[in-house]
């Protein structure tokens, strides 16, 4: 008997869920969304990707290029281009969750097996733990500027520093990373109209900064006419190269897992278009912004730390009118919790329940998010832009590609878009490969992290490194191809 039905719309469900539901890698968090309840519309997806742009670690994407040595219009290249590359593999792996309706651990069954699908989705997490922690600790800050602005004695009324940061940053973390997890407990739906909410609300609070500080210095400042360090195209690709790996790490994490959101799309269309219009768009215009801002600031507070202004929460705690202030930074706050939410949360805590459904859900997978976020120290993190580029988005870039080129290979090439649905949920079934694992796909996973990773031991393999996402999503794919196509058992199909 035929267990799925394939609408007109080449979307899929099951027939009768109860065959899945008592299997032990099932839960409600993780199960196929029925058609019915697939609502998103091309809107939802673009106010995702916008609010997601819009946020701090973005806006400061343009100071760690700029700080390598480019000037403004070769970071904005380097962001456009980044974000365009990354796109594909975004909406590659978008795909089956329309389709299907399933998360993406669920995905990652058909190729890592029903309990390898543990090993890409605990990669991921980890990932998204470390920017749910960079995040939180932003919007913090963002809190911590506010509180100043309205309480003059902030700063000094709690003590001294506590390991280099005042109790105000500390108390505005905390507070922060509250609010995040009271969202999570209310649920995808939460999200969804915070996502609608924020994207506009945010962009009409960006450019109205940007005009202010361009009527404020009367004019784009200096900065635009900066013609950079690099005189020669062989001086500037060693470091272009690299920096463009880290714009695609940037976004690297929603490659894999924008099936937990395109499983609510209403069709392919739709979460395309949503998605192509508005991920390089809102990238590049809100990492724009951040140039001339910041290039305005440096004529306007001639005096101020030059470092400091690439930062908005330490631009706007030069405001001097602390309702401005207050707007300002709940604007950020704004921005900050609905991309922590939807990039780093959502993910992560449909990995954890994938590898105990039946002892943690998603509101508890969220809270484990939330707790290895502050483990991470997301304070160091972000402390050096050097290190936010060339250590953390780099190094984890070629990880991520790894498990990019597995399932996409799997997915397109292997399966050529077909799944068994059913399956997906069941221990015994086409999935189950060899113990719930599928070797060739762990193999080709780790292939293609040494040659993505092998640069950081070995001097003369570097180029390897600065090539990271590329190395592991190319090693990964063909060597996984290779290793299917030379099975001779059925089931290891």
């Amino acid at each position: 008997m035929e267990l799925q039905e394939t609408h007109d719309d080449g979307r899929v469900e099951l027939k009768d869920s109860t065959i899945i539901e008592s299997s032990p890698i099932y839960n409600h968090d993780l199960a196929p969304v029925p058609v019915s309840k697939r609502n998103w519309s091309t809107y939802n997806y673009a106010a995702l990707w916008v609010s997601m742009s819009a946020c701090i670690p973005t806006y400061m994407l343009s100071s760690s290029l700029i700080a390598n040595g480019m000037n403004w219009w070769q970071a904005i290249i380097t962001i456009l281009l980044g974000n365009v590359i990354v796109l594909a593999p975004i909406l590659l792996n978008s795909h089956p969750g329309t389709k299907y309706g399933i998360p993406f651990p669920v995905f990652a069954r058909a190729s890592y097996g029903t309990i390898g699908s543990n090993l890409p989705a605990l990669m991921r997490a980890v990932v998204a733990c470390g920017w749910f922690g960079i995040q939180a600790w932003i919007g913090g800050q963002a809190l911590h500027v506010a509180f100043k602005s309205f309480f003059p004695g902030w700063e000094t009324a709690l003590g001294g520093p506590i390991a280099k940061h005042l109790p105000g940053e500390w108390i505005g973390f905390a507070i922060f990373w509250g609010l995040n997890i009271l969202i999570i407990y209310r649920g995808m739906d939460v999200l969804k109209k915070v996502e609608g909410l924020a994207a506009p609300f945010v962009m009409i609070m960006c450019l109205s900064m940007c005009i202010w500080a361009v009527t404020a210095a009367n004019g784009f400042g200096g900065m635009l006419g900066d013609g950079g360090k690099f005189q020669s195209l062989s001086e500037f690709l060693p470091v272009f190269i690299p920096n463009l790996t880290a714009m695609i790490g940037f976004w690297a994490t929603l490659s894999l897992n924008m099936p937990d959101f395109t499983r609510f799309g209403r069709s392919q269309k739709e979460q395309t278009i949503g998605q192509v219009v508005a991920l390089p768009t809102a990238m590049t215009l809100f990492a724009s912004m951040s140039i001339v801002i910041t290039s305005c600031a440096l004529v306007i507070y001639p005096n101020a730390n030059a470092q400091e202004m690439w930062d908005p929460v330490k631009l706007i705690g030069h405001f001097s009118n602390p309702f401005v202030v207050g707007i300002a930074m709940f604007t950020v706050a704004i921005a900050t919790l609905s991309v922590n939410i939807a990039a780093n949360v959502v993910s992560p805590a449909n990995d954890f329940a994938n590898a105990f459904p039946r002892w943690i859900s998603f509101r508890t997978g969220g809270l484990i998010t939330g707790i290895l976020g502050i483990l991470m120290q997301p304070w160091q993190l972000i402390e050096d832009p050097t290190g936010y580029i060339y250590k953390w988005l780099i190094g984890y870039s070629g990880g991520l590609g790894a498990i990019a080129g597995v399932l996409i290979a799997d997915y397109w090439i292997v399966r050529k878009r077909k799944l068994n649905l059913a399956d997906l949920y069941l221990l015994q079934g086409e999935y189950t490969y060899k113990g719930g694992w599928n070797w060739k796909a762990v193999a080709a996973t780790v292939l293609g992290c040494f040659f993505a990773w092998i640069g950081v031991l070995v001097p003369q393999m570097k180029p390897l490194y600065d090539y990271g996402w590329f190395v592991g999503f190319a090693m990964a794919g063909v060597s996984y191809l290779a290793l299917m196509k030379s099975s001779v058992s059925q089931s290891d199909k």
